[in-house]
C-alpha cells in the first residue's frame, strides 16, 4: 500500500491530535514522540522536523528509550511471519528480503535475535531499507559483540535511520 505524502506545510498546521494521528507511527509504538514534538511547530523543513523528534527522543527517560527500543519488532521474527509487525515494519523488512527466507536463514535470524535479545535486553534494531539479507546478518553478528553501552547508542542510531526514512517517505516539502 503506496504512503499519502504530506505537506510539511499542512503538516505545521495540525492539531496535536492529528499531528500524532500522521507522524505517531514515524518512531514504532512510540506516539509519544510525535506528541512532544507537535509544539516545536513550526519546522521549516523535514531535516528540522527530523531533528525536534530526535531532539524529543534524546531527553526522554531511560525507561521511556528502553520502551522505544523494545517496541520494534525482531527482524525476520514470529511477529512478521504471523502479519503482527506494523505496515512499516513489514514494508521495510518485506523490502529487504525478510519475508522470504529459507528455512535455514530463518533458524539463523532466530538465534541471532535470542543471543542478541539476551545479552541486551531489546531487540536487534537496524534500518534495512536498501540492505541485503547478508549485510543484515554480518552487521547482526559484528554487533552482538559490542558493550551494551556500545550497542545501546547504535539501536538508538538506528532508530534516528529508520525515522529519517520514513519520514522521507511521508513528508513532500
Amino acid at each position: 500500500m503506496p504512503v499519502t505524502k504530506l505537506s510539511l506545510a499542512a503538516l505545521n498546521q495540525l492539531d496535536r491530535d492529528a499531528f500524532v494521528a500522521a507522524l505517531g507511527h514515524v518512531f514504532e509504538h512510540a506516539p509519544w514522540v510525535a506528541a512532544r514534538t507537535h509544539a516545536r511547530r513550526p519546522f521549516a523543513d523535514r531535516e528540522a522536523l527530523r531533528r525536534a523528534m530526535l531532539e524529543v527522543v534524546d531527553a526522554a527517560s531511560l525507561s521511556e528509550t528502553m520502551a522505544l527500543l523494545a517496541g520494534h519488532p525482531e527482524l525476520a521474527g514470529k511477529a512478521l511471519a504471523a502479519g503482527e509487525v506494523t505496515a512499516d515494519s513489514a514494508r521495510e523488512q518485506g523490502g529487504a528480503g525478510l519475508d522470504r527466507l529459507a528455512p535455514e536463514e530463518l533458524t539463523r535470524f532466530q538465534a541471532l535475535n535470542a543471543a542478541y535479545r539476551a545479552k541486551f535486553g531489546f531487540p536487534f534494531i537496524m534500518a534495512v531499507k536498501g540492505r541485503t539479507k547478508q549485510e543484515i546478518l554480518d552487521s547482526f553478528a559484528r554487533r552482538t559483540r559490542y558493550s551494551r553501552e556500545a550497542e545501546y547508542a547504535s539501536a538508538l542510531e538506528q532508530v534516528a535511520l529508520i525515522a529519517g526514512l520514513r519520514l522521507a517517505a511521508l513528508i513532500n516539502e
